[in-house]
């Protein structure tokens, strides 16, 4: 992972949750992770990692994904086996 993809993950994980992430450096941060992702009906994109399926909505006008998205994207992560920075999970 590059240093951004880092940074990335980081922001996921901090606490308290973030509501500034911006939707490209999360689908940067998947493919990194060699995430497989497909778009769907809409604004929807299907991620696929290590086996654990997931579906996002592609945020629309903003640019920057919810709390509620980046606390799903946690629970997503965690799930598909990556770790958070320090390898404790906050949910």
């Amino acid at each position: 992972m590059s240093t951004k993809d880092v940074r990335i993950l980081e922001e996921i994980f901090a606490d308290p949750v973030r509501a500034n992430i911006a939707w490209h450096d999360v689908e940067s941060f998947l493919s990194a992770l060699e995430a497989e992702l497909t778009e769907g009906r809409g604004s929807r994109v299907r991620v696929v990692l290590n086996g654990v399926r997931a579906v996002f909505h592609e945020p629309h006008p903003e640019k920057e994904i919810s709390k509620g998205m980046v606390r799903s994207l946690r629970s997503f992560l965690i799930a598909a086996g990556v770790q958070p920075p320090g390898g404790e999970a906050i949910r």
